[in-house]
């Protein structure tokens, strides 16, 4: 029974910290193609952060978030 809601907690919790994540992506994505360079600029360390977070504590896999990191640089350096 513990265990039920000690899972319940931790998805919950997981379910969250994704959603932010993915909003935070699809805004940098946003800015991407509308080509606002300082926003952009201003949300990337904001992202990353967030990535670094998520794969410290088991959200993402610690790959994924390098991954994605890198994905997001390259997307930003095209844009200057």
């Amino acid at each position: 029974m513990k265990r039920v809601r000690a899972d319940v907690k931790r998805r919950d919790r997981n379910l969250e910290a994704k959603s932010k994540l993915k909003t935070m992506v699809r805004q940098f994505a946003h800015s991407i193609e509308e080509k606002k360079a300082d926003e952009a600029k201003k949300l990337y360390p904001l992202l990353t952060r967030l990535l670094d977070q998520s794969a410290r504590k088991g959200i993402l896999h610690r790959n994924t978030a390098s991954r994605k990191k890198s994905r997001l640089a390259l997307q930003l350096a095209k844009l200057r």
